[in-house]
């Protein structure tokens, strides 16, 4: 990620929150709206994270990052117009290579437990899920169900 990208990332990340189906029929608080809505726009700026943008003609419409662990993909988001063309498994296979390079075996991730389009594509691209219970959010300040999944890389 250069910080030409920073805006895009944002920008990105935040539209592909804001579609998930996570949080399809619930009533988010404002606040917890505009926590994520921080978090997406310093993100860029402030991580150490190692960010893999995907472009299509020039224009960020993806991105995955590796944080907080060596062995794990902390973000994947995707533009919600260009969603269901390859762009997740192709940062997720990126982040795996990456991952493997490192002489990690296994490759971890989380995502909302009720994200079943993102659970979909992990388990496609090999994952399996390991765990499901309530963790605190960070970034949006509540406690949700979460899911983690972990794949082999032999």
């Amino acid at each position: 990620m250069t910080t030409a990208d920073h805006a895009a990332v944002d920008r990105v990340g935040f539209a592909a929150w804001q579609s998930s189906d996570a949080f399809k029929g619930i009533d988010l608080d404002s606040d917890v709206i505009a926590r994520t809505r921080q978090a997406f726009a310093v993100f860029p700026a402030e991580t150490d994270a190692e960010v893999h943008v995907a472009e299509l003609d020039g224009i960020v419409v993806g991105w995955g990052a590796r944080d907080r662990a060596p062995d794990y993909i902390s973000d994947l988001w995707v533009d919600p117009a260009h969603q269901g063309r390859g762009i997740g498994k192709a940062l997720i296979e990126r982040l795996c290579e990456r991952i493997r390079a490192d002489g990690h075996e296994n490759v971890r991730i989380d995502t909302q437990g009720r994200n079943t389009g993102g659970i979909r594509l992990y388990e496609r691209c090999g994952f399996s899920i390991t765990w499901r219970g309530i963790e605190h959010s960070k970034s949006m300040g509540i406690d949700l169900e979460k899911v983690h999944l972990e794949k082999p890389l032999s």
